[in-house]
């Protein structure tokens, strides 16, 4: 009677993680769907000036294989690169200045931001450090691009021609992230997965949606855009800062575009589990907002989503029950195939779709530790550098 009851109560969750499945593949913004990449545009008549500005803390390791490429830019009008050299310790600022000596190109100005004020995040007080010094240029775009990411020759000039014809405020592109290690294949095409599964990058560009998310290694931003949402003031506390700016722009009138990337790449390596841990986890709770309840929601939609069907595969094999087996082996399908997309993109196995509740589970973890972390008071961490929680923080300001 005990285990009929318990086979049974698999058989229901399997059904609603089915039912779970099928409103995912149907009605959540065709979020596995890897094809939107930078829309059709045409070149202006006249290239608009562009100032580009990238936070650099202890980056020395990747800026050989990312400066150059951002240098060395095809771009028929004005671009200025200013890195902003967050305090580092290992010659970032030094290595900048010799690569742009050996490099040519693109003008580059290195600066020090100083020391950030209360309230601010490290990464953001940078950012709005090299936007003061471009402004003074007065550009008509800014491009806010990360240290470890490197640009295809033409990525600055498709990403002004796309929001000049797609009259975006905002133009950004998910970077396509290193996947070389084992670790790295498991986890990192789930991370993008995940993202897109939360912000469907159809929605983010339809107008009217309230959906808004971008992607910070690569976004393109317009001056005035910027100024009326007060970027990046508005979002000083955020530690998921791409997400806060695209809401920010969106919230004051600005059109929003998100998509996957052809051309521009992060070089920074993840070899180990606990590098991708910490990366993970430096965010998750915060995407949380910092929320009991919500924690406890997640964890358990994961689990119903992404455990229960392998789960009720076991058991039904275990326990002779076709219905258990055939509803866990149905939603186990539907997740895989929706996974295969970003893995064709990333250019991997497709037998890592099925292993995609393993990941899952890992992220699960990963978002408990997230939240262990801030209940410890720890907070957040930008390159080595912790901040208070967001409440600490607001009472020093």
């Amino acid at each position: 009677m005990g285990q009929t009851a318990h086979v049974s109560a698999v058989v229901w969750s399997a059904a609603v993680s089915l039912a779970a499945w099928l409103w995912l593949l149907l009605f959540q913004g065709w979020f596995w769907r890897t094809d939107v990449r930078l829309p059709a545009s045409r070149e202006p008549d006249g290239w608009p000036d562009v100032c580009v500005v990238v936070p650099a803390r202890d980056e020395a390791a990747v800026l050989p294989a990312s400066l150059p490429s951002l240098l060395a830019q095809d771009y028929p009008g004005r671009a200025e690169v200013f890195l902003v050299d967050d305090g580092s310790t290992d010659g970032t600022g030094d290595l900048a200045r010799e690569l742009a000596r050996r490099q040519g190109g693109l003008p580059l100005t290195v600066v020090p931001p100083g020391e950030p004020p209360a309230g601010w995040t490290g990464k953001l007080w940078a950012v709005r450090h090299g936007m003061e010094l471009a402004r003074a240029r007065d550009p008509e775009y800014l491009l806010l691009t990360d240290a470890d990411i490197a640009h295809a020759p033409d990525s600055l000039r498709r990403l002004v021609a796309a929001a000049g014809t797609g009259g975006f405020d905002l133009v950004s592109q998910m970077a396509r992230l290193r996947v070389e290690s084992l670790w790295e294949r498991l986890v990192v095409p789930a991370f993008v997965y995940f993202f897109a599964q939360l912000y469907p990058f159809r929605r983010i560009s339809r107008p009217g949606a309230r959906t808004a998310a971008a992607a910070g290694g690569c976004v393109l931003l317009r001056a005035d855009a910027a100024a009326r949402a007060r970027i990046p003031d508005a979002v000083r506390h955020a530690v998921i800062d791409d997400v806060a700016v695209a809401r920010a722009v969106k919230r004051s009138g600005g059109r929003v575009w998100l998509g996957l990337a052809d051309g521009v790449d992060s070089v920074r390596p993840y070899p180990r589990l606990g590098d991708l841990w910490r990366m993970v986890s430096r965010s998750a709770y915060a995407q949380l907002r910092h929320s009991p309840p919500l924690l406890a929601g997640t964890v358990a939609g994961l689990a119903l989503v992404y455990l229960v069907p392998p789960a009720a595969v076991a058991v039904g094999a275990a326990a002779g029950s076709p219905p258990c087996l055939l509803l866990g082996a149905a939603a186990w399908l539907v997740m895989a195939g929706t996974y295969v997309p970003m893995l064709r993109y990333y250019r991997q196995p497709l037998w890592l779709a099925p292993l995609l509740p393993a990941t899952a589970f890992l992220y699960l973890l990963m978002t408990v530790d997230s939240a262990v972390q801030h209940r410890r008071g720890r907070g957040a961490a930008w390159k080595g550098r912790t901040y208070a929680r967001p409440e600490a923080a607001a009472e020093e300001a």
